[in-house]
């Protein structure tokens, strides 16, 4: 039986590498999407490959149609699995004072690239269009529920977006063999906070964690790992939160 093959878009870097690390670890065959950190995701693919398993770059901006259909259209072959993780909040601040071009990123690379790799997905693997069935999850955040005033609401709203994707698409497609979950993190370790500007932001808002810290990479990697495979076979349209009680 040939490996699983998924594509894990952000996969240069944070959860995005985590994630690809552990799905190399379970045999999976791994495309590695990536936007601009060639040598970040070249890195990403050579560990990968040490675990024994096939494994690709691709760079694609997730917000434009033709670069995701290159996600999928891979040397490796047909994919069974998609993490939808691509996403950034590029700005810390209120609403109000957030630049319009910002806004528009976050939602594009946010919940449009989510639901362009979700569309192809659907395409590829459902069994009903002649694909073999597989599985998607989407990488959503705690901010989806909590709305993350003074900080990026906007963000928040894309996110509580990547839900109802998460919801609806599960039902339009359980009857096609593909099975959709999603993972909400809190605040972990990332780069994504020096991303939006503030690189000690997540060591000053820590005291909201109910664990008191923030979590890692590899603490969220296995959570994804598992709605991928089949012993959440009976999973679907579920949104695990993965926050340190958050």
């Amino acid at each position: 039986m040939p490996a699983p093959l998924t594509v894990v878009t952000g996969g240069s870097r944070g959860i995005g590498a985590a994630t690809v690390a552990a799905l190399a670890r379970a045999g999976h065959d791994v495309v590695v999407g990536y936007r601009a950190d060639a040598d970040a995701a070249a890195r990403v693919v050579a560990d990968a490959e040490s675990a024994g398993v096939r494994a690709v770059a691709a760079r694609a901006d997730v917000a434009e149609p033709d670069d995701v259909d290159r996600l999928f259209d891979t040397e490796l072959g047909t994919p069974t699995g998609l993490v939808a993780n691509a996403g950034l909040t590029a700005h810390l601040g209120d609403l109000a004072d957030t630049p319009v071009d910002v806004v528009r990123t976050v939602l594009d690379v946010n919940l449009l690239g989510a639901v362009l790799c979700c569309r192809r997905a659907a395409q590829v693997m459902s069994t009903d269009r002649g694909g073999a069935g597989g599985a998607i999850v989407c990488v959503s955040s705690s901010a989806a529920t909590l709305g993350s005033a003074h900080e990026y609401v906007h963000y928040a709203a894309a996110k509580a977006g990547v839900d109802a994707l998460v919801v609806g698409l599960a039902k339009e497609l359980a009857a096609s063999g593909v099975r959709v979950n999603g993972v909400a993190p809190g605040l972990v370790r990332t780069g994504i906070h020096a991303g939006a500007g503030d690189a000690g932001r997540l060591d000053r808002v820590t005291a909201r964690v109910p664990m008191g810290r923030p979590g890692e990479p590899d603490e969220i990697a296995p959570a994804v790992v598992w709605l991928l495979g089949p012993d959440a076979g009976y999973v679907s349209g579920t949104v695990l939160r993965v926050a340190g009680g958050l």
